[in-house]
């Protein structure tokens, strides 16, 4: 089977009516969770992006609040990479460095506050070193002035 490429894409859809482009979106939103979820960002959260970040950071909060609770470390790792997922996917809708930056740190300050053992465990640590490379890689490509106040969060985190 041979994938159009995007450029064929946006050509083909330019082509089409509106009621058949409103029709396409609807049976990809239909054919899977994350384009519907996208979509929905699209459609309705998109224009106030400081409350959608608000949103965000609040639950990472309760996925903290949850995590907090457990006191094996297999648990909490996993419950980590669940929360690291959702950061992600959410990075991913907003296609912004600046937020990556924002959200990624406070995922790894949430771990420094909520007093979670990583030293007891290398894939703990791994994890956190790990988000800490991905902040200076998204700083890295941001203005310098962003990049002086979050590299200085970043040095309050480790």
């Amino acid at each position: 089977m041979n994938i159009s490429s995007l450029q064929e894409v946006k050509e083909e859809l330019k082509e089409l009516p509106p009621k058949q482009l409103l029709e396409l979106c609807l049976q990809l939103a239909k054919y899977k969770k994350d384009n519907k979820e996208y979509l929905g960002y699209l459609l309705f959260q998109s224009r106030d992006r400081d409350v959608f970040i608000a949103e965000i950071k609040s639950e990472i909060d309760n996925r903290f609040l949850e995590i907090k609770e457990l006191t094996n470390l297999y648990p909490i790792r996993k419950g980590l990479r669940t929360t690291l997922r959702i950061i992600n996917k959410y990075c991913k809708y907003m296609g912004d460095k600046a937020v990556t930056a924002e959200l990624l740190i406070y995922f790894c300050r949430q771990i420094k506050n909520s007093k979670i053992p990583i030293h007891k465990s290398a894939r703990l640590e791994n994890l956190f070193n790990t988000q800490t490379k991905r902040i200076n890689s998204a700083i890295s490509f941001l203005h310098e002035d962003l990049q002086t106040d979050y590299l200085k969060e970043l040095e309050e985190i480790k």
